[in-house]
C-alpha cells in the first residue's frame, strides 16, 4: 500500500494579523480580543520604543488597558533592538500566553519580524532603495572609507573582509545593520539553521483593494498626528540630547522627516509631504511583501464585513465559536 497519512499537527495555535500601515490592524485585533480567548503581541519595530507614541500610531492608554500588547514600550529610543532580540522576546511572550491557556495573536506591519519569527534568521533582508540612496549620499559627502570606518565599529569581522573602497559591499553591510539591528556576520552565522516555529499559524492579512483609499487614509492620519502634537513629541525626544536621527528608533517613517524639519532642512509643507510619501512607500513595500505570503488569508479592510470574515476564519482554525 503506497502513500501515507499526515500526522496531526499537535503544535498550539497562533494567529498572525498582518497588513500595511494604516489599514486598521490594531482595531481589528482588539475587536477579536473581545470575542476570542486571545492575547496580543505587537510586531512593530517602532512600537518597541518608549516615547514614540503619536508618530508611531501606538495604541492609546485606554486601548492598552483593555487589551494589553506584549512588546510595546520595552526599549529606550537610544537602545538598539535587533530582529534576533525580537524573535526571542516574541517566542517568550507566546509561550507565556499559551501557558495561560490562551492563544497569541501577533499584530503588526513589520514583515521582517514576522519572517524571522516564522522561519528563523537565515534570510537576509531585501534591499531598501531609500536607505541605499541615503548611504550613497553620505558616501558622496564623506567618502566610502568613512563609511567603512563606521562599519568597523558595528561589524569588525565584516570590515576586515571588505576593502575600504568596496562601495557595494560596504553599502550592503550597513544596510543590513540599519534594517535588522543585526550584522551581516551574525546573520551569516545563523544561515543554514532555521528553527521551526513551535506553533501552527493562521495568517490573516489586511490588504486594501483600493490603493487610493489607503493613500488618502495615510495622509489624513498624518494630519491627525500633527494636530495631536507629533512635532512636540519629536521636540521632546530631541531635548534629551542623547538621541540622533541615525538611531534605529528615529529612522521610523515620520520621525526622520520631523527630525530633519526641526533641524531646518526643509519647510513645513515639504516636511509634511515627505513624511506622507515615506509612509505611502512603506505601505507599498508592506503590501508587496504580503502578496508573497501565499498561505495568508487576505481581507480587504474596505469591505463592510471584513472583520466578521476574519473572525470566522479564526473560529474555523482553532475550533472555537465567536462570542
Amino acid at each position: 500500500m503506497s502513500g501515507h497519512v499526515n500526522a496531526i499537527d499537535a503544535r498550539p495555535p497562533a494567529i498572525f494579523l498582518m497588513g500595511p500601515t494604516a489599514t486598521g490592524k490594531t482595531a481589528l485585533a482588539c475587536a477579536l480580543a473581545e470575542r476570542f480567548p486571545i492575547e496580543l503581541v505587537s510586531v512593530d519595530s517602532a512600537l518597541v520604543y518608549r516615547g514614540l507614541d503619536i508618530g508611531a500610531a501606538k495604541p492609546d492608554v485606554e486601548t492598552l488597558r483593555r487589551h494589553p500588547h506584549a512588546l510595546i514600550d520595552i526599549r529606550d529610543p537610544a537602545e538598539p533592538y535587533s530582529v534576533a532580540r525580537f524573535r526571542d522576546d516574541a517566542l517568550a511572550a507566546m509561550r507565556a500566553i499559551t501557558a495561560r491557556g490562551r492563544v497569541p495573536l501577533l499584530v503588526g506591519g513589520t514583515g521582517l519580524y514576522f519572517r524571522a519569527l516564522e522561519r528563523g534568521l537565515s534570510e537576509m533582508p531585501t534591499a531598501d532603495p531609500g536607505l541605499r540612496e541615503r548611504l550613497r549620499a553620505e558616501a558622496d559627502h564623506d567618502g566610502w572609507p568613512a563609511l567603512h570606518t563606521r562599519l568597523a565599529q558595528h561589524d569588525p569581522e565584516a570590515a576586515a573582509r571588505i576593502r575600504p573602497n568596496d562601495a557595494q559591499r560596504i553599502q550592503r553591510a550597513l544596510e543590513v545593520i540599519n534594517l535588522t539591528g543585526d550584522t551581516v556576520t551574525a546573520l551569516h552565522a545563523a544561515r543554514g539553521s532555521p528553527r521551526r516555529l513551535p506553533y501552527r499559524v493562521l495568517k490573516l492579512a489586511l490588504v486594501p483593494a483600493n490603493r487610493d483609499v489607503l493613500r488618502a487614509r495615510i495622509a489624513a492620519r498624518f494630519d491627525a498626528m500633527l494636530a495631536s502634537g507629533f512635532l512636540d513629541e519629536v521636540e521632546h525626544l530631541r531635548a534629551r540630547g542623547d538621541l540622533h536621527a541615525d538611531l534605529p528608533a528615529l529612522r521610523a517613517v515620520g520621525y526622520r522627516q520631523a527630525w530633519e524639519f526641526l533641524d531646518g532642512q526643509c519647510p513645513a509643507e515639504a516636511f509634511r509631504q515627505r513624511a506622507i510619501d515615506a509612509t505611502r512607500q512603506l505601505a507599498k513595500r508592506q503590501a508587496t511583501w504580503l502578496r508573497a505570503e501565499l498561505d495568508a488569508r487576505v481581507f480587504d479592510p474596505g469591505e463592510p464585513d471584513f472583520s466578521e470574515s476574519a473572525a470566522a476564519a479564526m473560529a474555523l482554525f482553532f475550533g472555537m465559536k465567536a462570542a
